[in-house]
């Protein structure tokens, strides 16, 4: 089963926000509740965690904007 990784909505008034860095590499296996990216939005810089545990396959580039829902990555 995959878990797709989405850019979550931090706050209340938050529409997007920018993947500052991955923290683990393309093909990394990860666990569920390691930290996979740092995600910069207006107010603040917080590391995400894994929502499940497994293969990481990267969809979204670092340094770039993305819209709240926005599918980063996928776990399998």
């Amino acid at each position: 089963m995959t878990t797709q990784v989405l850019l979550p909505k931090l706050g209340f008034s938050m529409n997007e926000g920018t993947v500052a860095e991955w923290l683990a590499e393309d093909g990394a296996t990860v666990a569920q509740g390691q930290p996979l990216y740092s995600l910069e939005s207006e107010k603040s810089v917080q590391e995400i965690e894994a929502p499940a545990s497994g293969k990481l396959k990267i969809i979204a580039a670092a340094g770039e904007i993305y819209e709240v829902g926005t599918v980063l990555g996928e776990i399998a």
